[in-house]
């Protein structure tokens, strides 16, 4: 047999057969960097499920379909979680039909006589690609955590992605009417499939963006869907605004805004991808931008919230060197999407407010709870000292459980809006306390 150079081996072609090859030579390993295509409105990444027909069916929800979730790490007391995809209504422009994706996790056991009361949880922000859909993506530990409070207590969790989160289309972030359509439509879509095994008694569920979409959904539903039973809303570092009188017992204070540059840059970028898109579909968005905005903008087309932060910090990313330009032709209409005409909402409503919640801040928190008081609402606004925007959530808990199950014992709060202060300063964040980040 004929000996190949001595600085030459046998190996296999592409085709399978015999060639002569360089031996190889120790070299440093290069990394290759893979540039991942653009998504414009965040579209793909998720299964074909998330797809929905051709012909939506007729009227807003309706289930398309069903599917067990499977391979994600439930909450401790989920005896089975499903994922939902369903009709609704567009919150943005004209009510055109759209499908809107979801999920329903049930408490282990058997059923109460008439079916178990329903939570519907309204998730914070995820970002605006697909991917981030809670449905989808799954449970970060304080989220499983809170969720467990609540099937433990005997609720079955009914839960929105929301409008184009998981479904194709821009997400409209921050938007009440979107996100509150969608609640309420997953809302009726689950009630008809599964009769006797849900019962029609919802409380209000949410955190963050989904506190804001929380109240905005209890202000909806008694004009929108008044077939649902809504005993009452509870929300926690709560990001929303509400029109407000002049002359007010409870005057407004100046809005801060404590979050980090950094943090800051990673919210923009979704309210400019998620609701200024959705508003203007026209507009290229990216023309408002520096060369580091469109590398944040496709960051945020294919990547959640918490990897956001984690780019913007690495690259130095703030709105200063991100934006460009005057923004106001895309900014047209948001703060009608985003504000609230009016705070009186018709059932108990729940606050909860770390007081050293460095992302929704305190001011803010404060200024919703004294709109909705001042209109009549009857809130019940608890504050936790040296929690965080995190911090607070499974805290809230053991306040907010037993003021849902006295609802569904036909007991309504009265609230403490007479005893309400204003506060503006934000405290520092106590040590040891799980998620208190």
């Amino acid at each position: 047999m004929k000996k190949f150079p001595a600085r030459l081996f046998l190996c296999a072609s592409a085709f399978g057969t015999l060639a002569a090859c360089a031996t190889p030579q120790p070299a440093p390993k290069q990394q290759v960097a893979v540039a991942e295509p653009d998504r414009p409105h965040g579209d793909g990444g998720v299964s074909a499920f998330y797809q929905p027909p051709a012909q939506l069916p007729a009227g807003p929800g309706n289930m398309i379909r069903t599917e067990e979730i499977q391979g994600k790490h439930l909450p401790d007391n989920a005896g089975l979680a499903v994922r939902t995809l369903y009709t609704s209504v567009s919150g943005v422009g004209e009510p055109a039909p759209v499908a809107v994706s979801g999920q329903i996790i049930f408490p282990k056991g058997t059923p109460p006589k008439g079916g178990w009361p329903i939570v519907a949880w309204e998730h914070g922000t995820t970002g605006i690609a697909d991917i981030c859909a809670p449905s989808w993506r799954g449970y970060f530990s304080r989220d499983r955590a809170y969720l467990d409070r609540w099937l433990a207590a005997g609720f079955a969790v009914v839960a929105s992605d929301y409008q184009g989160l998981g479904t194709p289309g821009p997400h409209p972030y921050l938007m009440y009417r979107p996100e509150g359509y969608s609640v309420l439509n997953g809302l009726r879509a689950s009630l008809q499939q599964y009769k006797g095994t849900l019962r029609n008694q919802i409380v209000l569920v949410g955190q963050s963006q989904g506190g804001g979409a929380a109240l905005g959904t209890g202000w909806l539903a008694p004009q929108y869907a008044p077939d649902l039973h809504v005993l009452g809303t509870v929300a926690t570092g709560v990001v929303i605004a509400f029109h407000v009188p002049a002359n007010t017992a409870h005057p407004q204070i100046t809005r801060d805004n404590p979050e980090s540059p950094h943090m800051s840059a990673s919210y923009g970028i979704l309210t400019v991808e998620g609701s200024m898109t959705s508003l203007h579909p026209e507009a290229d968005v990216r023309q408002f931008m520096t060369e580091k905005g469109k590398d944040l903008s496709h960051q945020a087309r294919q990547s959640c919230l918490g990897d956001l932060f984690k780019y913007t910090n690495a690259h130095d990313m703030t709105e200063e060197n991100v934006f460009t330009g005057d923004r106001s032709p895309l900014e047209q209409g948001f703060d009608t999407a985003f504000t609230i005409p009016d705070a009186h909402l018709k059932m108990p409503v729940f606050v909860g407010t770390g007081l050293a919640d460095d992302e929704a801040g305190v001011s803010q928190q404060y200024d919703a709870v004294a709109a909705m008081c001042d209109a009549g609402t009857p809130v019940t606004w608890k504050q936790y000292p040296g929690l965080t925007h995190n911090g607070a959530v499974n805290v809230s808990a053991d306040d907010s459980v037993p003021f849902a199950l006295s609802l569904l014992k036909g007991v309504k709060p009265r609230g403490n809006c007479r005893t309400i202060k204003p506060i503006s300063k934000l405290e520092k964040p106590l040590a040891g306390v799980r998620w208190n980040n």
